[in-house]
């Protein structure tokens, strides 16, 4: 493996954050659809591990992060999709 190969491997610290580059194509080889549907996905998932104290914050972050519209009815859709699954 060369020492390059591991570079845009995505890490998250103890608190939750992405401390490392977004692997390659992240934001911009999928559509919103699948960007809006890994932003669902996240957030379940620091739900399940106990890691998502305000989902609200953090809907609008990863929406953000994503390059995705933010505004409040995107952020209580997204909350309520998460929710729906829990």
């Amino acid at each position: 493996m060369s020492e390059h190969e591991n570079e845009n491997v995505v890490t998250e610290s103890t608190t939750g954050t992405q401390d490392a580059p977004i692997q390659d194509g992240s934001t911009t080889d999928a559509d919103d659809g699948d960007r809006l549907e890994g932003v669902i996905e996240q957030i379940r998932a620091d739900m399940l591990t106990g890691r998502a104290d305000d989902v609200q914050r953090m809907a609008r972050e990863r929406l953000e992060q994503a390059g995705l519209s933010a505004t409040q009815n995107d952020v209580d859709a997204v909350v309520s999709a998460v929710q729906s699954a829990s």
